[in-house]
């Protein structure tokens, strides 16, 4: 089996169940207790967070841990609005992740926000001086990602936080799809959210780093664990996974350029072998695309046609975000590149964090976009 569908999940590594192992079995205090297994659980948790905080370039008290990227993208966009008193307007993409995209029509529908969304540019980028005519005085938040699921753009978030920072706005980033590949950090901004399951952890621990000092109005309250900003018992075993995972990351990113050079064999090979097929997002040339990414519209075929056949020769991927999976609705990120909902519908995601020989990989696509032309899409 060829795995190319990244971007939905990694697997667990091997250094990070063993390392999980007995915080799961005889580890296994409340580390809110005062007693013995209590303290020990409570010192594993507190070196975990100074851990996972340190590589993302905050401190620990920095650092709120979460289900996952879904939860930190909610508590940061909701979190920091609510919490905020400069005003009730929130500038966002028209390419964001759900998590992001929901809560800031939460925010509009139950607390009379509004919103500005901005849209990319076709090849999927935010531009900064888009974002400087949106802003006013009475913007209070701005979330963009970091980088894009669906279709691999690298966002400059730095200078966009630079921008929005200018009118006194807060500026968050969902760092969930970059943080594998890129250097991802608090420093310069006021809030990022990372995923665990995308890096080797398993699924249900992630992080929202926020900055000292900034009011959080918590979504979930009782027992004012994560300083009053996530009330429940931590997840000791799983907040040792995503520390382990995140000592991993300087070998992770190690291999960006190998992994690179595989993904422009798969590219160059898909648009020389398949007729019509082109490529969503950036260029690789550009460097402003994550270096195991290769998204492709195959017109005249059915997507979801082409998935089944792929799956049939042994490669396993997706047509785009996995929490949008099942729905007949064209990708809401390929409709604002300008891409027409009939082509948006043919779109398929391939994403890797290896590096990989792309022959075979283009041989199956050429196969199984060929057997759907044949079938009639």
């Amino acid at each position: 089996m060829i795995y190319a569908d990244a971007a939905a999940t990694t697997p667990v590594r091997r250094e990070v169940l063993e390392a999980m192992w007995p915080y799961l079995t005889g580890e296994f205090g409340n580390p809110s207790s005062t007693h013995e297994l209590g303290h020990r659980a409570s010192t594993a948790l507190t070196g975990a967070r100074a851990e996972v905080a340190k590589a993302f370039g905050a401190r620990p008290g920095e650092l709120v841990l979460t289900s996952g990227g879904t939860e930190a993208d909610n508590l940061a966009v909701k979190g920091l609005a609510l919490a905020s008193p400069r005003g009730r307007h929130v500038v966002t993409s028209a390419i964001e992740h759900e998590a992001v995209l929901e809560s800031v029509h939460y925010l509009e529908r139950h607390h009379g926000f509004e919103p500005t969304i901005l849209a990319p540019t076709p090849d999927g980028l935010i531009e900064p001086e888009a974002l400087r005519a949106a802003l006013r005085p009475d913007t209070t938040l701005v979330t963009v990602h970091q980088a894009n699921n669906e279709i691999g753009a690298v966002q400059d978030v730095a200078t966009l936080a630079d921008v929005a920072h200018e009118v006194g706005a807060l500026f968050h980033t969902d760092a969930v799809q970059a943080a594998g590949w890129l250097d991802v950090s608090l420093r310069g901004l006021d809030a990022v959210s990372v995923s665990g399951h995308k890096l080797g952890a398993p699924k249900g621990v992630g992080a929202l780093l926020v900055r000292a000092g900034l009011p959080l109005e918590p979504l979930v309250h009782g027992g004012g664990q994560e300083r009053g900003r996530r009330s429940g018992t931590e997840n000791v075993a799983f907040a040792v996974g995503l520390a382990a995972t995140v000592r991993a990351l300087p070998a992770l990113r190690a291999r960006a350029d190998d992994v690179a050079a595989s993904r422009d064999a798969l590219v160059d090979g898909v648009l020389s072998r398949v007729p019509g097929a082109f490529l969503t997002g950036p260029e690789p040339s550009s460097g402003r695309r994550l270096p195991g990414h290769a998204s492709f519209c195959f017109p005249g075929t059915s997507g979801e046609a082409v998935l089944l056949e792929l799956e049939r020769s042994g490669v396993v991927t997706s047509s785009g975000s996995a929490c949008a999976a099942g729905r007949d609705e064209p990708s809401h990120v390929l409709l604002a590149l300008g891409i027409a909902p009939e082509v948006a519908q043919t779109s398929v995601r391939f994403t890797v964090e290896a590096p990989f020989d792309a022959g075979p990989l283009v041989d199956a696509v050429v196969g199984a976009t060929t057997a759907v032309g044949r079938l009639g899409g």
